[in-house]
């Protein structure tokens, strides 16, 4: 039997949490999609609230990741804290409310799901996510282990594909929002690439609107970045696993 996993880019703005809702469903029935993970931490442009992530949740999505924005709203220090189907980066500091991997339900057994961020070009101190790996793998016996690394460097994220080969089923990076083209599967058997893109804006610079990402790159003085208008879009990644019955005979 195989099964098909879909993990979903950064849901940009208002425009990508509609557009999700709208989609998320018809989605996962044309594709046969048996467990979804989304990541939503820019639904609000700049984090996401505790409102939006149950609607991401009632969309559709088993799980949802987050990021860098993760307390960019101050009600998901509690919603994060309550609600087991929202996860933070692992290797967050322990202090940190909420989880950071869990095992969850779904109709082909447990899944269990890390979410990670990156340490590169960030701007605060996280520790090692290859080390916080290694610790939840010894935790968990899930016979599906998916990964979210929340990355801006490519290479930190392709470093942890080939670290976790074999050992996950797939692992896929979130944040830059644009889709990278190198979705493979690994020598040893992992689902991989490097960054799932964006739900949101189509007419945008990473779901924002384009004047204002120009005005940044000019020098001008900053404003607070809005979601830009028109069409949106929805990228992701399937990951299909096969699940291989082993008959034990006594």
């Amino acid at each position: 039997m195989t099964v098909n996993i879909l993990a979903v880019g950064d849901v940009s703005g208002s425009a990508g949490l509609e557009f999700l809702t709208k989609n998320l469903r018809p989605l996962q029935k044309k594709r046969n999609i048996s467990f979804t993970v989304v990541n939503g931490e820019n639904a609000s442009v700049f984090g996401l609230t505790g409102t939006q992530a149950d609607a991401i949740i009632n969309a559709g999505a088993d799980v949802v990741t987050l990021g860098n924005h993760t307390w960019d709203k101050r009600d998901m220090i509690c919603y994060a804290e309550e609600n087991r189907h929202i996860l933070r980066p692992a290797n967050y500091a322990p202090q940190n409310p909420g989880r950071g991997w869990g095992v969850f339900d779904s109709p082909f057994g447990d899944v269990c799901l890390i979410s990670l961020i990156g340490r590169c070009h960030m701007d605060f101190g996280t520790d090692n996510p290859f080390f916080e790996a290694d610790r939840i793998l010894k935790q968990s016996k899930a016979r599906i282990t998916l990964v979210d690394i929340h990355a801006e460097a490519t290479s930190e994220k392709q470093a942890m594909g080939f670290y976790l080969d074999g050992r996950v089923s797939a692992v896929w990076g979130t944040h830059t929002h644009v889709q990278t083209s190198d979705a493979c599967v690994l020598p040893q058997g992992t689902g991989y690439i490097t960054d799932l893109g964006m739900t949101g804006p189509v007419l945008s610079v990473i779901g924002v609107r384009p004047e204002q990402s120009i005005s940044k790159f000019l020098g001008n003085p900053p404003r607070r970045y809005e979601s830009a208008a028109g069409p949106a879009k929805l990228e992701g990644a399937v990951k299909a696993v096969a699940m291989v019955e082993v008959e034990v005979r006594v």
